[in-house]
């Protein structure tokens, strides 16, 4: 911390969702506008997208794995038909986990990520040169991010979803036997659970940006401003993926059913 600063005291609850609301409208409506940096934009979406792509794909391989041999263990104990473990698998993998898995995976990488780039400009007083120069820090700095994020997610949650299928349906296989057609089984499988995984993804691409935005933005002080900056960004993503997975989850329950 800079000599003789004295960090702020944290606002409260309120305060700060009242501040990521009004980021998050002034970030859609720099978007909305137009104007923005092609080059700026591609160069986020290979930082969150393909950069990530590789820790995502291993993260899933493993979880399917994890998830189809703990599966099928409890299902033996109750009957000895598995026809159905791969539609149930499949089922809450489209529907839930790879969305959330996923974006709390991107929370602790993209989050910190963008909370220190963004808290390391604003403690070094580029931001302030920005507003000198003219230019809105918002449209410069998080648009690129959240267009990027909303962009790369569901590309990632998709590929990765697939990984966690190739996984569980090597698992089922070597370990119980299971034909990969019989595990392949889509029968459980229904268009509200895609639209609900799918606006997870958009819901999770939206808020992590945004968060982590706000995070770095407010940073104050030196290093360890930038620090207290990427564990908050990293805690409130990761919060809102737990709070948004349980909010939209509950409303396609009552939409379109279990």
């Amino acid at each position: 911390m800079s000599d003789g600063a004295v960090a702020p005291a944290e606002p409260g609850l309120g305060v700060t969702l009242s501040e990521l609301y009004r980021l998050l409208r002034l970030t859609v409506r720099c978007c909305l506008e137009g104007g923005l940096e092609r080059g700026s934009v591609l160069k986020q979406m290979y930082e969150i997208g393909n950069r990530s792509l590789v820790f995502l794909c291993i993260v899933m391989a493993f979880m399917g794995m994890i998830l189809t041999y703990q599966a099928g263990l409890q299902t033996q104990r109750v009957v000895p038909d598995l026809s159905l473990l791969g539609a149930t698998f499949l089922q809450l993998l489209v529907r839930d986990l790879a969305a959330s898995i996923c974006a709390l995976m991107l929370a602790t990488r993209v989050g910190a990520g963008i909370a220190a780039e963004i808290g390391s400009m604003v403690v070094t007083e580029q931001v302030d040169a920005l507003h000198m120069c003219g230019a809105d820090p918002i449209k410069h700095l998080v648009c690129p991010r959240f267009l990027a994020s909303l962009g790369m997610f569901t590309m990632l949650v998709v590929l990765a979803a697939c990984v966690a299928v190739a996984t569980g349906t090597w698992t089922a296989s070597a370990f119980f036997g299971l034909n990969p057609r019989t595990f392949l089984n889509l029968s459980l499988l229904s268009a509200g659970d895609v639209v609900v995984g799918l606006t997870k993804c958009v819901a999770y691409g939206a808020a992590i940006p945004i968060i982590s935005a706000h995070a770095g933005l407010t940073a104050f002080g030196g290093s360890e401003g930038v620090g207290s900056a990427t564990t908050r960004a990293v805690v409130g993503s990761s919060l809102a993926v737990i709070i948004l997975n349980f909010v939209i989850s509950g409303t396609g329950y009552v939409v379109f059913g279990p």
